[in-house]
C-alpha cells in the first residue's frame, strides 16, 4: 500500500486523478481490449478527482469515450429517476463531464420487490464485471466507521456483491443529500470487499478531520471486518491518497513522506 499525504484537498483530487489516469490509460497497452474498467465511487470524496479528470480529458490528457464504469453500489427501493440514486447521480456528476457513453455505465440493481429478485441481480453485477474483463482501477472514498462501498462494519472480508443494511450512522451521514433523514433507503446493493479487492488497482481519497480515525484505522490497525477498509491492506496496488486534515491519525506520518520522497528521487 503507498500512502501519499498532500497539503490540501486540491492536491489530493489533483494526484488521485493522475493515478487514475495512468492505470486506465496503461489498461490497453499491449492488450487486445479496446477499452477499459473504471469502477466508480460516489459521495462527497471522490468529486475533486472528478472534477480533475474532466479537466484532463477536456485538454486531451486522458480519453475516457471506451471506457466502461461500474458503481460500488446503489440504493434499494428508491424509484427509476430519483436524484439520489446512484444511476442518477453518476450520471449527472460523471458521464456528462467525462463523456462517459451512458449506456456504458453499470449500476447494482436496486429495484427488485423480493429479496430473491435483489439477490439474483446482485450475483448478475458480478457476472458483469467479469464479462468485462474486470475493473482496472477502483475509485473509493471512506465513511467515517471505515466503511467502503457500503460495507459497513462487521462485512466479511470476503463478500461479494450482496444486499446490505445500512447503519444508522451511514443514514446519518448520508441524510444531507435528501430532504430528511427518514428519506434515506434502509437497505442498499453493494459491490463486497471481496468483488473489490479483484480490481487490479485501488485509489481511496479522503480529505479532512472527520476521516481521521477511519484514515488510520484502515491503514496502520488490524486487518478486521470492524474497519471495512482496511482490506486495502491486501491489495499489492492500493494507494491512499489523503490531505493533512485526514492524516492527523497516522502514527507513521513520517515514514510516508519519506517513502514518498524516495520514489520521486
Amino acid at each position: 500500500m503507498e500512502i501519499i499525504v498532500l497539503p490540501s484537498a486540491e492536491e489530493v483530487a489533483v494526484r488521485a486523478a493522475g493515478i487514475v489516469g495512468e492505470a486506465l490509460a496503461s489498461a490497453t497497452t499491449g492488450d487486445a481490449r479496446t477499452s477499459a474498467n473504471l469502477g466508480l465511487a460516489t459521495g462527497s470524496s471522490p468529486l475533486g478527482l472528478y472534477r480533475e479528470l474532466t479537466r484532463a480529458r477536456r485538454s486531451g490528457e486522458v480519453d475516457l469515450t471506451r471506457v466502461h464504469g461500474f458503481a460500488l453500489d446503489e440504493y434499494v427501493g428508491l424509484p427509476a429517476g430519483h436524484p439520489q440514486s446512484y444511476r442518477e447521480v453518476l450520471t449527472k456528476e460523471v458521464c456528462g463531464p467525462l463523456t462517459l457513453d451512458p449506456a456504458n455505465l453499470h449500476v447494482p440493481d436496486g429495484s427488485g420487490s423480493t429479496l430473491d429478485e435483489l439477490v439474483t441481480a446482485a450475483a448478475a453485477y458480478d457476472d458483469s464485471i467479469r464479462q468485462l474483463g474486470g475493473i482496472d482501477v477502483q475509485i473509493l472514498g471512506i465513511g467515517s466507521n471505515g466503511h467502503i462501498g457500503f460495507n459497513e462494519p462487521g462485512s466479511a472480508l470476503t463478500s461479494r456483491t450482496r444486499v446490505k443494511r445500512l447503519s444508522d450512522r451511514t443514514r446519518l451521514d448520508n441524510a444531507r443529500f435528501f430532504g430528511e433523514p427518514e428519506e434515506v433507503p434502509t437497505h442498499c446493493v453493494t459491490q463486497g470487499l471481496g468483488t473489490i479487492l479483484e480490481a487490479r488497482a485501488l485509489v481511496l481519497v479522503a480529505t479532512g478531520p472527520g476521516k481521521a480515525a477511519a484514515v488510520a484505522a484502515a491503514v496502520e490497525g488490524p486487518l478486521t471486518a470492524s474497519c471495512p477498509a482496511s482490506v486495502l491492506q491486501w491489495h499489492a496496488r492500493a494507494t491512499v491518497v489523503v490531505d493533512e486534515d485526514a492524516a492527523t491519525g497516522l502514527r507513521n506520518r513520517e515514514y510516508y513522506a519519506e517513502a514518498a520522497a524516495g520514489l520521486r528521487d
